[in-house]
């Protein structure tokens, strides 16, 4: 797990303007837990740094020189994989949302999301989980979801009949968005038994993260 152990997390912040770098460094920086290690410039040198620092997470903007940020998102996905990627950006059109989840990115906030809510996010990514900013993008995740084409939503529900019935109990509640916490107190069980079962549920989906789970169930109507 990214940040294990005591160790600050450490993060690369990739975007173009300097004084966008600033702000979010100063941002994250004021949390002791958070140790910024560097920051890019263009989305190239986010993967180069991210490499060579062994980044637990990487915030990247989208628009961006040399190489964009939904690009290098692709690029750190193959050549860092235990790097978790947020994308931070001020565009929220839902074709950036989708290529940012369905590419494995672990969290999609916007620039005016509040600096507490970025670290929450950060700290998230290094545990593993996914975090979308439910002010900027919930609604668009809903639209996503509820946009599907037929063909979509059938192919949605043969992934899902290959789990039991109460993972499949489990998965509707990530589609709400549920803490393993919330889960736990909504269907009786401990908050370590529904984080096995998140965990068997990704394997069998083949899912990177909770979120992409969460689309599926709504694709599948749960």
């Amino acid at each position: 797990m990214a940040g294990a152990a005591g160790a600050a997390i450490k993060v690369v912040i990739a975007d173009d303007e300097p004084l966008i770098r600033a702000g979010i460094r100063m941002i994250l920086t004021s949390d002791r837990a958070v140790d910024v290690v560097a920051e890019a410039a263009n989305g190239r040198e986010a993967v180069e740094l991210a490499r060579s620092h062994n980044a637990d997470v990487v915030l990247l903007d989208i628009q961006m020189p040399v190489m964009d940020g939904l690009t290098a998102l692709g690029e750190l996905r193959r050549a860092a994989p235990a790097t978790r990627v947020i994308v931070l950006t001020t565009f929220g059109e839902r074709e950036n949302v989708l290529r940012t989840l369905e590419h494995g990115g672990a969290g999609f906030l916007l620039k005016d999301t509040a600096p507490a809510e970025l670290i929450r996010a950060v700290r998230a990514a290094a545990a593993g989980d996914a975090y979308l900013s439910p002010g900027a993008t919930r609604h668009v995740v809903d639209q996503l979801a509820s946009g599907r084409a037929a063909a979509r939503a059938q192919q949605a529900r043969a992934r899902v009949a290959a789990l039991s019935e109460r993972e499949r109990d489990v998965l509707a509640l990530l589609g709400e968005g549920l803490s393993n916490a919330d889960a736990g107190r909504r269907l009786h069980m401990s908050e370590a038994t529904v984080k096995t079962y998140v965990s068997r549920i990704l394997a069998k989906l083949e899912c990177e993260n909770r979120v992409q789970a969460a689309l599926l169930a709504r694709d599948a109507g749960l």
